[in-house]
């Protein structure tokens, strides 16, 4: 991208509810023993859009994203609904891109043909896991066997399929995976997200740790389960584009893309949160979590926005370099002094250069190296400073 290009405008819409929370997840998701009134939410999605869009008129949406939370529990006349709320408010593009996270159990996927029939066109699958033991152990709902009639289906089913797995699981090798990732590979399609287990604050799995019962690896295992996760995906034609997602040339998550290359989205939903760009600058959104409480802002107020704040620019450079330096193609420091400001320091940036966290490329742009990504956090800590 040029310092001028456009990331484009998506639409994230978040579905907070989920059969079973797991132990390792902290993202806003709720379980609810009486099925949520899912024509009444439909409407409040719809009404959040239209209010959105009187925000920020005029865009055309590049990619629509579903997340949650689990999507696929989701009726499919509520996602077409959804979708037609989004086309009646804002311009689409012909090539829009739309993905939705699912769940590869029977159930959920006997609903794929009525997504597609909805628009959805490109389905991301949490299969997690390749062994029985690892997927109980994780909290998924599915087994092995599932997970793999649910990839079959949704081949057949979507233009473009996705599947997440989780790598550097309790009492799991490197060898391990890497014959668990080629095995992965073989049923992909052209998109793997591989997430290293990390231990979040306030789940499960932390006080597991906390208490011992739970290990995970050292510094010098986790490096060689990066590695081999580089390795095999290099081998296989599916190279990272981005720190945990491997794709095949030209099929690239565009709604990921989106948001690393800092571009403008609109958050709906519970929990949700988007980057509006008016005319006094980009601001920050972020709406009410619990789904309940969400409804009724919603119904009274059309939207359930509780944080809107304008960012300075030097919080603007700070989300550019946190998010575009997870890319391999890097950031564009022309477009970076324009948004931030400010120019990135030489001396810290020719620091990292000489230490090998970080590197030059044509057109004025730099980008992490494979051990600069593995201490991302630093590396930008330190260019933001």
């Amino acid at each position: 991208m040029s310092a001028t290009s456009d990331p484009g405008f998506g639409v994230y819409i978040h579905w907070p509810f989920c059969a079973a929370k797991c132990p390792y997840c902290d993202f806003n998701s709720h379980v609810r023993h009486k099925k949520p009134d899912e024509a009444r939410y439909a409407a409040a999605y719809v009404r959040e859009i239209e209010t959105i869009a009187a925000r920020a008129p005029g865009r055309t949406v590049s990619s629509i994203f579903f997340g949650g939370g689990t999507p696929s529990l989701m009726e499919p006349a509520t996602v077409g609904a959804i979708l037609e709320a989004i086309s009646a408010h804002w311009s689409v593009a012909d090539d829009v891109e739309i993905s939705l996270e699912a769940n590869p159990s029977s159930v959920e996927a006997k609903r794929f043909r009525g997504y597609r029939a909805a628009g959805v066109n490109r389905v991301s699958l949490g299969v997690q896991a390749l062994n029985d033991r690892d997927l109980r152990s994780l909290g998924r709902l599915h087994n092995v066997e599932e997970a793999l009639q649910a990839v079959e289906i949704a081949r057949a089913t979507f233009p473009r399929l996705s599947f997440d797995l989780i790598y550097a699981r309790p009492e799991q090798t490197p060898e391990q995976w890497a014959g668990e990732l080629s095995s992965a590979i073989k049923r992909a399609a052209d998109h793997l997200s591989l997430y290293q287990l990390t231990i979040e604050p306030e789940t499960p799995f932390h006080a597991l740790h906390e208490a011992g019962k739970l290990k995970v690896p050292d510094d010098e295992t986790a490096a060689a389960f990066y590695q081999v996760t580089q390795e095999v995906c290099d081998a296989a034609g599916l190279p990272a584009y981005e720190i945990s997602n491997h794709a095949a040339s030209g099929t690239e998550c565009q709604h990921n893309l989106l948001y690393w290359r800092y571009g403008e989205y609109a958050g709906i939903g519970p929990g949700a949160h988007g980057r509006l760009i008016g005319r006094d600058g980009r601001f920050a959104t972020s709406e009410e979590r619990n789904p309940e409480s969400w409804l009724e802002k919603v119904e009274s107020w059309g939207d359930g926005i509780i944080v809107d704040d304008q960012l300075t620019s030097e919080e603007e450079g700070d989300e550019m370099l946190l998010m575009g330096l997870r890319l391999t193609e890097g950031i564009d420091l022309t477009r970076y002094q324009a948004i931030a400001g400010r120019s990135l320091d030489p001396d810290r940036l020719s620091d990292l250069i000489a230490h090998g966290m970080v590197e030059r490329m044509e057109s004025n742009r730099v980008r992490a190296t494979r051990a600069g990504f593995f201490v991302l956090d630093a590396v930008v800590a330190d260019l933001a400073a």
